[in-house]
């Protein structure tokens, strides 16, 4: 599978070596962190399963144990999240989204609008098989309203697929849409639901083209003016996935860092799961649209092994 991520197969690979060298890293007084970070950021992630599979046949121990006793702060989040497997890394991110009081729906909807339906598909049977629970079931018993019917369509994955556009039905979906936002006194947004969760990408991309041309607006003006609070944001993270996930996911790290404060949970969730996707993509698109590179930002915002860990899975500068 071609993939646009900065994290590939290492070699030549051993996962026993590797094991014995994470072992001597964290045994005795003190962790040496820079073994630590530069093997896990530099394996992928079938990789790392055969150290942790090796670690524990040679020592007797579990590795992510080791690391949650070793390590401290964002840099033993960022270490542990590397460790998960891609759909149990978003299974477990969702089910922290929806546990105890208040809700993440930042989380909810970033998942959700930009995995693909096979995607979604996985991440579903994962959640079943790890926490015994319908992952559907749990995401509505935590949401409400349009933000949750739209979630639950997202959830069914059963986006249209990709065969040739008609062009007869991208007039009636766009006429549609305008009369259900800016044509319309208050908005219908079932229509929005309906068209943006289940059409195919490529209708989508078309549709939105034919909006601008019929009403004068961008589908995300309209979104924005129409809808608000958790169904506007989710509304108008499936619109720009649908653009262009790695376009996205770019303008999400760009926000997780810009101004006083990082988020570093969605700095971590996004460098971590895209990896091994498309951050080569998300690099470039960083660049085109912030005027500077990831990297940089990276290395403004972070510090320590936090930051030396991240900028090896970022993969380089594009200045």
């Amino acid at each position: 599978q071609y993939t646009r991520g900065t994290v590939t197969a290492f070699a030549p690979f051993d996962a026993r070596a590797d094991a014995e060298a994470l072992r001597k890293a964290m045994k005795g007084l003190g962790t040496d962190e820079e073994t630590v970070l530069t093997i896990l950021t530099t394996r992928n992630n079938a990789q790392r399963q055969e150290i942790a599979s090796a670690f524990k046949t040679l020592f007797g121990r579990d590795l992510v144990d080791d690391l949650k006793s070793e390590l401290t702060g964002k840099f033993e989040t960022l270490m542990v999240s590397l460790m998960r497997p891609a759909y149990i890394f978003d299974a477990h991110a969702l089910k922290h989204a929806i546990k105890g009081a208040g809700t993440n729906e930042k989380v909810l909807t970033e998942i959700l609008a930009s995995r693909t339906p096979a995607e979604v598909q996985n991440i579903k049977q994962v959640y079943q098989q790890e926490y015994e629970a319908d992952l559907e079931d749990k995401i509505t018993g935590e949401t409400s309203g349009h933000f949750q019917r739209l979630l639950v369509v997202l959830l069914q994955a059963n986006r249209d697929p990709d065969a040739g556009v008609d062009e007869a039905l991208v007039e009636q979906d766009a006429q549609v849409l305008f009369r259900a936002g800016e044509l319309k006194w208050g908005t219908d947004e079932e229509k929005f639901i309906t068209i943006l969760g289940t059409r195919s990408i490529s209708h989508l991309r078309r549709v939105f083209d034919k909006y601008m041309t019929i009403s004068g607006f961008q589908i995300e003006e309209t979104i924005d003016r129409e809808t608000s609070g958790d169904l506007e944001k989710l509304l108008l993270a499936v619109v720009k996935c649908i653009r262009s996930v790695p376009a996205y996911f770019a303008e999400t790290l760009y926000y997780s860092m810009k101004g006083a404060g990082t988020d570093d949970d969605t700095l971590i969730r996004v460098m971590v799961s895209r990896s091994e996707v498309d951050l080569l993509d998300i690099r470039q698109e960083f660049r085109k649209n912030f005027a500077k590179s990831l990297y940089q930002m990276i290395q403004k915002d972070t510090s320590g092994d936090y930051r030396k860990a991240l900028l090896l899975l970022c993969g380089g500068d594009d200045d």
